[in-house]
C-alpha cells in the first residue's frame, strides 16, 4: 500500500505534520494499520517489527516518509537500539503506539507451563513497559507528547482469552493508567485501545489448548462481528492526535457493542 492509499484515512492528512510515530508490531495487522494511518495523517513512522522483512514491507509501502526497524520489545537492549534508531533517524518521537503482541494458547490457569506464562507477558506487558520507559525521557525533554496502548477486551475481561493474554492486557490496562497519572502534568498522554475480534492474524498458526480453547469457542466463533485493522488504527489516531488532547488514561473499547452486553 503506498502514502496515496494511506491518504484516503478519514482524518486529516495534514493533522501530523512534522511529528514522529513509533509503532511496535507494525509488520502486520493492527499495527502496520497504524503505521499507514499516521503517515497518511502527515506523520513520519518508524515501523518496528520483529519480523525485518514484515518490517521491511510495511515501510516500503509508506515511501520516504517511514523508517524500518526490526526489534524484539521483550528485550531491553534492542529496544534500547531501536529508539536511539528512531531518534537518529528523525530527532525525536512524538506518538508511540505499543502494539506488539502474541496471543496465548488459550489455556486454563491450571494448564498453562510456565514457559508459555513468561514469553506472553514478556512480549505484551514487559515489552510495553520497555518501549514506554525507552522513550519518555525523549517525551520528557520535548514537553509531552501520547502514548497508545493496544490492550484487549481480554484487558476487562475473564472470559475471553487464555490466562497469560488475559493478565497480560490486564497489565497493560494498568499501565496505561499509571503512565497518565505519573506524567500528565508533564504533558504526556496515555491511553489504551481495547480492540475486539478483529482480522489480525495474530492466532495463525497457532496451537490452541483444547480445554480452553472449548471454553472459550463462543468467542472465538464471533464471525459476523470481526473488525478490520483499520478500524483500531483510526481510533488510535484520534486519541493521538490535538483532537482528544484532554483524553488522558481513557480505556477505550473498539469492540462493536460487545464491552456493553
Amino acid at each position: 500500500m503506498s502514502t496515496t492509499d494511506a491518504s484516503h484515512s478519514s482524518s486529516d492528512s495534514s493533522a501530523f505534520d512534522g511529528k514522529v510515530a513509533l509503532i511496535t508490531g507494525a509488520g502486520s495487522g493492527i499495527g502496520r494499520a497504524m503505521a499507514i494511518a499516521f503517515a497518511g495523517a502527515g506523520a513520519r513512522v518508524v515501523a518496528c517489527d520483529i519480523d525485518p522483512g514484515a518490517a521491511g514491507r510495511t515501510a516500503s509501502g509508506i515511501g520516504d516518509a517511514a523508517l524500518a526497524v526490526t526489534a524484539d520489545v521483550s528485550s531491553e537492549t534492542s529496544v534500547a537500539a531501536l529508539v536511539e534508531a528512531a531518534i537518529g533517524a528523525y530527532g525525536r518521537v512524538d506518538v508511540l503506539c505499543n502494539n506488539a503482541g502474541i496471543m496465548d494458547t488459550m489455556a486454563l490457569p491450571a494448564d498453562i507451563t510456565l514457559e508459555q506464562w513468561d514469553r506472553v507477558m514478556r512480549v505484551n506487558l514487559t515489552g510495553a513497559f520497555l518501549v514506554t520507559r525507552a522513550v519518555l525521557p525523549h517525551l520528557l525533554r520535548q514537553g509531552g507528547g501520547v502514548i497508545v496502548n493496544t490492550a484487549s477486551e481480554a484487558g476487562i475481561r475473564g472470559g475471553a482469552a487464555g490466562a497469560a493474554y488475559t493478565a497480560s492486557k490486564h497489565g497493560v490496562v494498568g499501565l496505561t493508567r499509571n503512565v497518565a497519572w505519573a506524567y500528565a502534568r508533564e504533558g504526556v498522554r496515555c491511553n489504551a485501545i481495547l480492540p475486539g475480534p478483529t482480522m489480525t492474524g495474530i492466532a495463525d498458526g497457532a496451537s490452541f489448548d483444547p480445554t480452553g480453547a472449548a471454553r472459550l469457542a463462543p468467542v472465538l466463533t464471533l464471525g459476523e462481528r470481526i473488525a478490520q485493522p483499520e478500524q483500531m488504527a483510526e481510533v488510535a489516531l484520534f486519541l493521538a492526535s490535538d483532537a482528544a488532547s484532554f483524553v488522558n488514561g481513557a480505556i477505550v473499547p473498539v469492540d462493536g457493542g460487545w464491552s456493553a452486553a
